[in-house]
C-alpha cells in the first residue's frame, strides 16, 4: 500500500520540477514562440517586397509597351523622384512643429 504522505526527499523533488517547468514556461517556451512569429514575419516581408518588385516591373513593361521605353523610365523615375522627395520631407516631423 503506496505511503499517503510523500517523504521530504519526494516532496523537495516536486518541488524543483515544478519550478523548472515554471521557469522554462517562462523563458524557452516564449523565446520558441517569439523566434517562430519572426520566422513567419519575415516570410511575409519577403513575399510583400519581391510581389511589390513585381508590381513594378509590371507597371512599368505596359508603360514601356504603351508610351516607349524613354518616356516609361521618365514617367517611373519622375513618380519615384516624387515618392522620395515626399518621404524626405516626412523625414523628422518633431522637427516641423518646433519651427512653427
Amino acid at each position: 500500500m503506496p505511503e499517503q504522505n510523500p517523504t521530504l526527499s519526494v516532496r523537495i523533488a516536486d518541488f524543483l520540477e515544478q519550478v523548472a517547468e515554471k521557469i522554462r514556461s517562462l523563458t524557452v517556451d516564449r523565446a520558441a514562440n517569439a523566434i517562430t512569429w519572426a520566422a513567419v514575419a519575415l516570410i511575409f516581408i519577403v513575399g510583400a517586397v519581391l510581389a511589390l518588385i513585381w508590381l513594378l516591373v509590371g507597371i512599368f513593361r505596359i508603360l514601356g509597351a504603351l508610351m516607349g521605353v524613354e518616356t516609361a523610365y521618365a514617367v517611373v523615375g519622375l513618380v519615384l523622384i516624387v515618392v522620395g522627395a515626399f518621404v524626405w520631407s516626412r523625414r523628422y516631423p518633431q522637427d516641423r512643429t518646433s519651427e512653427e
